[in-house]
């Protein structure tokens, strides 16, 4: 298993899914492997006037059901096996949505911090230079991820269109609202997760004001915590990279918020909100109702799993839950909600975004509102009865959805009984 790599982990789940459906060997044979995986080195012009490469990656898993999508992240830990795993996941959470996508994926090796904001834009302008002839909006379509936002998506398009020499807004989602954005498309990672725990919640076995914990104070994290105690529930402990702090009757969210956007560590706050300082371990855990990873990949692994308390867990980051701590936390009896399905969201509300981009027409916030909650909802209902009906984890019967959709699509081109005649 320690020679694994993130893929490998990644393609249990098919065999898994796969097991459960009648489906053509052909099937399972397209998505084991990517179709397309790029790699490049970005070289630019730093502010001292010296050049810097940094190592890039663009991968188009399946485009199958449609033109490939799925976000550019800048990480000076980036690896082309996480760039193709995030991919296989996302051309999975597209086919859970039901959405005309197949799943990409892209990074830069970079630390963005170190970068002045100049530097940052030629480097973004320098992806879309290096993958111009691999994106577009009828073949491959980024959008943000870690560390990347809508300045950086509203640089890319623009480069794109330079390059193209015409104006091009549905090549990237998650762009500026002036550039093209759809309204809602901020905290729809979040948005989606909240409206799944909503719509599930007597069958999660979740009170009206149930108590949460998050793992991750970025994006996702915070519009979750405000999304939930505007709800009525109770974030009892959160954490970022430099620690977490718990405070068992509940914490001031709009305080960490504004706190968090002044720069400041959830830590540097405990004293403030009456908090106390624990591990990120530790916050694993807490006495909590839910609880919500929305860092990164493998932070629930089978040395920490068993520590946790929680009756439900919302997968808001992509690959939280390693397989192995996914067997322990169901022999405990806790609910994970799949991050093919409780993190949709995003990918959803862009979506709208290349719809909309297309179709030079744009929907305000309570439509885009309304799309996403009568979509989650389908899919979350969906996924809930194939777990009731077959007896299986609610992540297996999200990748059993997925597969069926993906199976009708591939089989559809015809497979080896059919040219076998």
């Amino acid at each position: 298993m320690s020679d694994d790599t993130l893929l490998d982990r990644a393609l249990i789940r098919l065999e898994e899914a796969a097991n459960h459906l009648q489906i053509d060997p052909d099937v399972t044979e397209k998505l084991k492997y990517p179709r397309e995986t790029t790699k490049t080195r970005l070289l630019i012009r730093m502010d001292d006037g010296s050049r810097k490469s940094f190592l890039a990656w663009r991968c188009r898993y399946d485009d199958t059901r449609g033109p490939t999508k799925g976000g550019i992240r800048f990480h000076p830990d980036s690896t082309i096996e996480e760039v193709e795993t995030l991919a296989f996941w996302m051309t999975f959470k597209c086919a859970v949505m039901n959405l005309p996508y197949g799943g990409g994926k892209g990074a830069i090796r970079v630390d963005p911090h170190g970068l002045s904001k100049s530097e940052l834009e030629r480097l973004s302008r320098a992806y879309v230079q290096a993958f111009a002839n691999i994106i577009g909006p009828d073949r491959d379509i980024p959008a943000p991820d870690v560390y990347t936002n809508a300045m950086i998506m509203g640089w890319m398009a623009d480069e794109y269109n330079q390059i193209t020499g015409q104006v091009s807004p549905a090549v990237i989602t998650g762009k500026p609202i002036a550039l093209g954005g759809s309204l809602g498309r901020n905290d729809a990672t979040a948005r989606g997760g909240f409206y799944l725990v909503r719509h599930l919640a007597s069958e999660l076995g979740l009170d009206k004001d149930h108590s949460v914990a998050i793992q991750g104070f970025g994006n996702a994290g915070q519009f979750y915590a405000r999304l939930s105690a505007a709800d009525g529930n109770s974030v009892v402990a959160v954490s970022d990279s430099a620690g977490a702090i718990y405070r068992p009757g509940g914490l001031d969210v709009e305080k960490l918020i504004a706190g968090k956007n002044a720069g400041r560590r959830v830590a540097d706050m405990a004293a403030e909100l009456g908090a106390n300082v624990i591990t990120a371990d530790e916050l694993l855990a807490v006495e909590a109702d839910l609880l919500v990873p929305a860092a990164l990949e493998d932070m629930i692994t089978k040395d920490n799993a068993g520590t946790i308390k929680a009756k439900v867990l919302l997968e808001l980051a992509n690959g939280p839950v390693t397989p192995d701590a996914d067997k322990i936390l169901d022999g405990k009896g806790i609910i994970v909600l799949p991050d093919i399905l409780a993190n949709a969201g995003g990918v959803t509300v862009s979506y709208f975004e290349w719809v909309q981009n297309r179709q030079g027409y744009y929907w305000d916030l309570e439509e885009i509102h309304q799309r996403l909650l009568k979509i989650v909802e389908r899919e979350g209902r969906a996924v809930w009865d194939i777990a009731k009906s077959r007896n299986v984890s609610a992540r297996s019967a999200a990748y059993i959805h997925a597969l069926g959709r993906l199976s009708t699509a591939i089989e559809a081109h015809g497979t080896q009984p059919f040219f076998a005649g």
